[in-house]
């Protein structure tokens, strides 16, 4: 495999050469259980900014080591997990393991990465090589199929900002959960489905010497302001981080389906959405746009029940689309679900 594959990693490499928010006590469902037994991440921030690990990816093959260690990952070209499993398993994100464990996703056009385990620097690095590639080969579909406790809240920001600028969809399947700092990363996806359970609490602050809650509360007010800057960059509600400062790290509050939607963290990106529709009105033109937005509206009321299985939902929202004219024959690239073409 290891000809073909530096063959295609030469072609790659020429042409990357050419080239209104709802309040936190709004009236909705919700539940707050036990943390866990010390296996949950929860948020953690540290005083010390967590500097980007990105680096010039784009003009090289020559990527500086970096392994997954905060947890397990693995890249699959299919969607269907309940037939083809998580995929092959991936450790080393040196630039020509990460282009073999990709190769075969390039004629599919479908990249999904299933990740299970911390969000730490090591899951920046996955998320922004795994993109760098897929941009490289020309998939255009990724979805990250994440499975997380938490982890660092300023790594989970970057990663997400990383995410939000390369079109990631995002889920959390029913055999997973995303909480603490995997809720911000949850919220930088294009589109959510979620069948798992998600869910948030209090912020611990590494490494501080507040010796009052005056003095805590100072630290944590500078790390709230960052969340809720990020979540209004990615068009979620602000209450999710008010939410990351009451609940008590020892307990959990699981998001109901009512506040998930309410938050802007399920379905359709709010913010990718208006980018979107500007774009598709000018290239698809605005009938497109209608039907996109009525597909989007059904599968919002027919598929995304909740406790459904992502595949389950997955299924609905193929059969949904004849109903309004996908795959269209003009944008069938465009068009609601284009992965599963």
């Amino acid at each position: 495999m290891l000809r073909p594959c530096l063959s295609l990693a030469l072609c790659l490499l020429l042409a990357a050469c050419h080239s209104e928010a709802p309040d936190a006590g709004a009236q909705v469902a919700a539940k707050v259980v036990t943390s866990g037994d010390g296996g949950d991440f929860g948020a953690v921030s540290t005083v010390q900014p967590v500097p980007t690990l990105k680096s010039d990816l784009e003009r090289s093959t020559d990527w500086p080591p970096a392994k997954v260690e905060s947890g397990h990952a693995f890249v699959s070209c299919e969607t269907d997990y309940a037939l083809h499993g998580d995929g092959m398993p991936l450790v080393n994100l040196e630039f020509f393991s990460v282009l073999d464990a990709m190769t075969m996703c390039q004629e599919r056009g479908v990249v999904r990465l299933r990740y299970q385990g911390k969000i730490a620097g090591d899951f920046i690095t996955l998320v922004e090589r795994i993109a760098e590639m897929a941009t490289r080969m020309g998939i255009p579909e990724r979805i990250l199929d994440i499975d997380s406790s938490g982890g660092h809240v300023e790594d989970a920001i970057v990663a997400g900002d990383s995410m939000a600028e390369s079109h990631w969809t995002i889920w959390v399947r029913e055999d997973a959960v995303c909480h603490s700092a995997c809720v911000l990363v949850l919220a930088a996806g294009d589109n959510r489905l979620i069948a798992g359970k998600v869910g948030v609490h209090r912020i611990i602050r590494l490494q501080s010497k507040a010796t009052s809650r005056a003095e805590l509360n100072r630290e944590l007010s500078e790390v709230h302001a960052q969340i809720e800057a990020y979540l209004e960059r990615n068009g979620a509600a602000s209450a999710v981080a008010d939410l990351m400062m009451t609940i008590p790290n020892r307990n959990l509050r699981v998001l109901s389906a009512e506040e998930l939607s309410a938050f802007g963290l399920d379905g359709a990106n709010a913010a990718q959405d208006d980018l979107e529709r500007i774009r598709l009105a000018r290239e698809c033109g605005e009938d497109f746009v209608r039907r996109r937005d009525a597909y989007n509206r059904a599968f919002d009321s027919e598929c995304a029940a909740p406790k459904q299985s992502v595949e389950v939902q997955n299924t609905c929202g193929l059969a949904l689309r004849g109903r309004f004219g996908f795959p269209d024959q003009k944008c069938r690239a465009e068009s609601p679900m284009a992965e599963y073409q």
